[in-house]
């Protein structure tokens, strides 16, 4: 992930709704959920939800995908880590304990 990319992705993360859903989305896992779900889970309306998802899909920080009916969202977990990655790619300097509490949480997870 490049600096610019990391931007659009933090612009997109800096919003409450935004950041739920994203975080709503990882909980979820690969196979995500339907647009109505994630706008009753974080308290949006339909066209509010609509508005944050496609500013999250724009940043690349979510996918969408039709199955039948409905419109079915999950996280870009490749992109997320681009962006843990572009955060960390300078850690430590030196200083291997400085990132240690980074790593062991990055290690517990589940993904």
């Amino acid at each position: 992930m490049d600096e610019t990319q990391a931007l659009n992705a933090f612009s997109a993360l800096s919003q409450e709704t935004r950041l739920q859903i994203v975080r709503l989305l990882v909980k979820a896992g690969p196979d995500g959920l339907a647009a109505g779900v994630i706008g009753e889970a974080v308290g949006a309306s339909s066209s509010k939800a609509s508005f944050h998802l496609s500013h999250l899909e724009q940043a690349g920080l979510i996918t969408s995908r039709r199955e039948s009916r409905s419109i079915l969202y999950s996280a870009a977990y490749p992109a997320l880590a681009g962006l843990v990655g572009f955060l960390m790619r300078d850690c430590c300097q030196g200083h291997p304990e400085v990132c240690e509490p980074a790593m062991a949480a990055l290690a517990a997870c589940n993904c």
